[in-house]
């Protein structure tokens, strides 16, 4: 599935997971309800709800394509998670964790 995102020039999703997601790709978003309890990647620009006809969403793609590809954000989190839990779980192990690489692959 990041895979498919990562090749994608625009999600159109109702799915809460994928607007978690899409963002880290640098992927825009519409989203394709009434209202979302994920307010955050409409708050960084990234998101937009979208109304559920279906000349609201044609124009919402339109001008969305027009769009230059955003930078990939964060607005969940600074992609730092797996690392802070390793250091947490190595604590509670006492011990030392070795160094952490996270590589992610972006666009």
């Amino acid at each position: 599935m990041a895979w498919l995102l990562q090749q994608a020039d625009l999600l159109l999703t109702d799915s809460g997971g994928l607007q978690e997601e899409a963002p880290s790709l640098g992927l825009r978003t519409l989203v394709l309800r009434e209202a979302t309890e994920r307010p955050e990647a409409i708050d960084c620009g990234l998101s937009q709800l979208v109304d559920l006809s279906a000349d609201a969403i044609y124009k919402s793609v339109i001008a969305a394509l027009a769009l230059p590809r955003p930078a990939p954000s964060f607005p969940f989190g600074d992609g730092e998670a797996s690392a802070k839990i390793a250091r947490i779980v190595a604590s509670w192990l006492h011990q030392q964790p070795e160094e952490v690489a996270v590589s992610a692959v972006y666009p």
